[in-house]
């Protein structure tokens, strides 16, 4: 009888840590050129503007440049956030079907060095 009492603490708790790994692993941040998103680590995230909806074009050497921020096994579309699944099959995380990515001349957290890069890079915006 006593465990019974312990089962709904027990649930919540597992529904807190599952939610905890499936949430998109997204912030916002004050950068020089005003909000942007970031990865949990604070670095800017970017929006290339030769994917489509839901489909990255920034495959091979342009990943390097730019890696893609990805999604884990336990990853779950939530609101604007969604999760594609790139070329190579691994699933990458998007916000408004766009595919989110780091660029890898940002040195620090707020940095924004990739905003604006080419023409077809932007610091992706709350």
């Amino acid at each position: 009888m006593k465990a019974a009492k312990f089962l709904p603490i027990l649930i919540m708790a597992s529904a807190a840590a599952t939610s905890a790994f499936a949430a998109a692993p997204i912030k916002t941040a004050e950068s020089a050129k005003g909000k942007v998103l970031t990865g949990e680590n604070g670095m800017t995230l970017y929006t290339f503007k030769n994917d489509k909806k839901d489909v990255s074009n920034c495959n091979d050497d342009c990943a390097k440049a730019w890696p893609p921020l990805m999604a884990d096994s336990n990853a779950k579309a939530e609101g604007a956030y969604s999760i594609i699944t790139r070329k190579d099959g691994k699933k990458q995380w998007a916000k408004d079907g766009m595919p989110l990515y780091f660029f890898v001349k940002d040195a620090k957290a707020g940095d924004v060095a990739g905003d604006g890069f080419k023409g077809v890079w932007d610091a992706a915006r709350p």
